[in-house]
């Protein structure tokens, strides 16, 4: 499919066409992406003989010329990437935010930032971005994906990561809203839309909001703040009528997206283990969620109590398999050193999350817990009842972390990013997984979490892969991890394959195999086009695909089901499943 183009009005490449393209033949000659080097053939082609073209002029400029020329090669684009880490996973995620709201937690180490989502600071710059478009759903998609484009990613196959407190905790039509005019936005950037259009909506701009608020005064004073402001601004009314969608209008969006110009291929949404329910989980996957992060901070009741967290690991443990039996991507949210917690006791809790059948988690963030003003967990530390770790504590609780998760698991992060202002004592380093990996190279050891072996943009022959399983108990059955894998161990693609092993309670996957991912590797290709050597499309998901079939059919399974997400659904249909009512689903044998 090919994309629309990018016109910036700001910069016309047919007055620079001479130079960009002895730019252009330049970069494609280069044998792979280096920065240095094509910033050395931009100083041989000065922009009006003295300055220096930007990336996303000549991203601009070639997008241009191709359509002119007829160009079809993406090489140039790909060299010319800023950031290229981005969408290198596959695919190219965006991240909004909800609007600040009442949160039902009362964690002691959680912001009160109350210009903010419940656990959001102003300055984290996700955060900054969605309070400059007053977390309009719409704004921010759109926004997000123009500057991605303009830096040369792929925006064809979207990743849709939507943060802002507990999800579940919102009501169900801001949630229904929400969701469709994201999906407005993915549809009108698909069909060459590049602008918002003017909103109607009542907005709140929350920066208005004079409260700050100080941990050492103690409570949890969010709450209150932020609805004494909604309700002093707008009547909640003219607010809800503005921010409330139809199931049936989102179902619209939903379909048009299946095969639009920029696809949602998955769609994250964050809650408690305690809002996690059996209906809960069902509303999820109507509103087209295939991955949920969760947060379980701890595995140890006395820490979750001490840090009035509001629920115990038996909640955690329920949630988690309720997740797993509908199919959802589990990602977890791990905090060392928690108020009441140890550098040792750390140790002991992240092992449970993979010894313990009743957790596993798929995907994993590791958020030590950062010393915040705003947080009612000053008042511990001011008294001495807390103490942040050392560089050298929090380096090797890390390092020991990264070292022991299992290769179906997948490090997402390694800290929060939060601006070292915020914190006011403790580490204020944000780069630490960069300063772990290099003290675990001196040491001659090394992660082998899904992240760290990811082939990225390696080039990639089909032959030479070699297809592994790994095999390993969860709360509902077994779980086939079936990976492709390179002669040095680099991850080119990987499926998660459910067995249950009793009823499930969503009617249409009893009985069912369940595919909870399928994940390839590489950078990401636009969809409808070949990239020889791109592990995307050396029919690595097709393969997998049919042996998680042939292995689900000798366990005695007649039937297997997909949590496919709404851009996918076309591509799954093609691999012989057909639509039910939340999932995909294909007869065996």
């Amino acid at each position: 499919m090919k994309q629309a183009v990018f016109r910036d009005y700001a910069f016309d490449p047919e007055e620079h066409e001479t130079d960009l393209l002895a730019i252009f033949e330049e970069v494609e000659a280069l044998p792979e992406i280096e920065t240095r080097e094509v910033d050395r053939i931009l100083r041989r082609h000065p922009k009006d003989g003295r300055g220096i073209f930007s990336r996303s002029e000549l991203i601009a400029g070639y997008r241009h010329l191709a359509e002119r020329h007829d160009w079809q090669s993406e090489s140039v684009i790909e060299k010319l990437r800023m950031k290229p880490v981005r969408s290198l996973s596959g695919v190219t995620p965006v991240t909004i935010l909800t609007k600040p709201f009442p949160c039902p937690g009362k964690c002691v180490f959680c912001p009160n930032d109350v210009k903010m989502p419940k656990s959001y600071l102003s300055r984290e710059p996700g955060a900054q971005r969605a309070g400059m478009h007053q977390f309009d759903p719409y704004d921010q998609t759109m926004a997000r994906l123009n500057a991605l484009y303009r830096i040369g990613h792929p925006v064809d196959k979207i990743e849709l990561i939507v943060l802002g407190g507990t999800w579940s905790f919102y009501e169900e039509p801001y949630q229904i809203w929400f969701l469709k005019r994201t999906f407005d936005a993915l549809n009108d950037f698909g069909r060459g839309v590049r602008e918002s259009a003017p909103s109607l909506r009542v907005r709140l701009d929350f920066e208005e909001i004079a409260d700050e608020v100080y941990g050492r005064d103690g409570g949890n004073p969010y709450n209150r703040i932020v609805s004494e402001f909604a309700k002093s601004h707008e009547s909640s009314e003219t607010i809800e009528a503005h921010e409330s969608a139809t199931w049936d209008e989102l179902a619209v969006v939903q379909r048009e997206n299946e095969t639009a110009g920029a696809r949602c291929v998955g769609l994250s949404l964050e809650t408690r283990p305690d809002y996690v329910t059996e209906e809960e989980t069902t509303r999820l996957r109507r509103l087209g969620a295939t991955k949920i992060q969760i947060g379980y901070q701890s595995l140890s009741d006395d820490v979750l109590e001490l840090n009035q967290r509001g629920h115990d690991v038996a909640a955690s443990r329920a949630a988690t398999k309720l997740l797993r039996q509908a199919g959802f991507k589990i990602q977890a949210h791990w905090m060392p050193n928690l108020y009441g917690s140890t550098p040792e006791r750390d140790v002991e809790d992240f092992a449970r999350l993979f010894s313990d059948p009743d957790f596993r988690p798929d995907e994993l963030k590791l958020y030590p817990c950062s010393l915040i003003e705003s947080a009612e967990l000053m008042t511990h530390y001011d008294a001495g009842r807390y103490r942040p770790y050392a560089e050298d504590e929090l380096l090797s609780i890390l390092i020991g972390c990264m070292t022991r998760t299992p290769v179906y698991c997948r490090l997402s992060r390694v800290i929060r990013d939060i601006p070292g202002d915020d914190i006011l004592a403790g580490s204020r380093v944000t780069n630490f997984r960069a300063i772990a990996e290099a003290e675990m190279e001196k040491r001659g050891i090394s992660s082998r979490d899904i992240r760290a072996r990811e082939i990225r943009g390696e080039a990639t022959s089909a032959d030479t892969l070699r297809l592994e399983a790994e095999r390993f108990r969860t709360s509902v059955g077994d779980e086939l991890f079936l990976q492709f894998v390179t002669e040095s161990d680099r991850l080119a693609g990987f499926l998660r394959l459910c067995l249950p092993e009793e009823p499930a309670y969503i009617a249409e996957l009893d009985g069912a195999a369940l595919i909870r991912e399928v994940h390839v590797y590489g950078a990401a290709v636009t969809i409808g086009e070949r990239d020889e050597g791109k592990s995307q499309h050396v029919g690595l998901g097709r393969r997998l695909i049919e042996k998680a079939a042939a292995l689900a059919l000798e366990e005695g399974f007649s039937k297997m089901a997909v949590i496919s997400s709404i851009g996918t659904r076309d591509y799954y249909r093609r691999q012989g499943f057909h639509d039910g009512e939340l999932y995909q689903h294909r007869a065996l044998g």
